[in-house]
């Protein structure tokens, strides 16, 4: 068994395991990093709060009950102006159960069509809960601002990153470098701002 401090990561996406622990190693160094791939299996709670904070506190306290381990969860997903904040908590089954990204954006994109250019405002939300800390359960939220583009660019990322330009940048984060991406994006900045009570729950 291994002597570093652990904590599991209530997700099966592997994709998003692979982001987590690429913007938590530079920041809590020697932590293990454990996704629920890893762990013993238990029920999963279904995501059925509105809010994506909701969400997460429900993922972070089922993992932490059933593991022993401190638990972080995230949510995150994509907020339309011109829809009114969707997809929001829907994004990851925006055309349907089942379905996939390429389906998601080009759903998405169908919806949006018609909106001008100067309107295709959008922002990334995430939201991250720690929880099995020993104290209060913590959450925090990253948000970055931006616009849809009108054709998904880039082979990078995932979700709808081939479809989304952050405030300041050129490209979509799906074109963004993974280190690039992580300094700017939802993600990380919410993971970044938990890292004080995760790094507490620890010691």
């Amino acid at each position: 068994m291994s002597g570093r401090p652990r904590v599991v990561l209530a997700t099966r996406n592997r994709r998003k395991l692979d982001e987590l622990r690429r913007i938590l190693e530079p920041e809590a160094p020697g932590l293990e990093v454990l996704g629920l791939a890893d762990v013993v299996a238990y029920d999963e709670p279904a995501e059925t709060e509105p809010t994506f904070v909701g969400n997460v506190l429900l993922k972070a306290r089922a993992a932490a009950c059933a593991t022993g381990l401190p638990a972080l969860a995230d949510d995150s997903g994509l907020c339309v102006d011109a829809l009114n904040g969707m997809p929001g908590v829907l994004s990851a089954r925006w055309a349907g159960p089942g379905r996939d990204d390429d389906a998601n954006n080009a759903l998405l994109l169908a919806q949006v069509a018609d909106v001008p250019d100067e309107r295709r405002g959008a922002e990334f939300r995430c939201a991250v809960a720690l929880a099995g800390s020993g104290g209060a359960d913590v959450a925090e939220v990253g948000v970055v601002r931006g616009r849809l583009l009108r054709t998904p660019r880039g082979a990078g990322g995932f979700g709808y990153d081939p479809l989304f330009v952050a405030d300041g940048q050129e490209v979509s984060n799906a074109e963004l470098p993974p280190a690039a991406k992580d300094l700017i994006s939802h993600r990380g900045r919410a993971l970044r701002a938990i890292v004080p009570a995760l790094l507490g729950a620890l010691t």
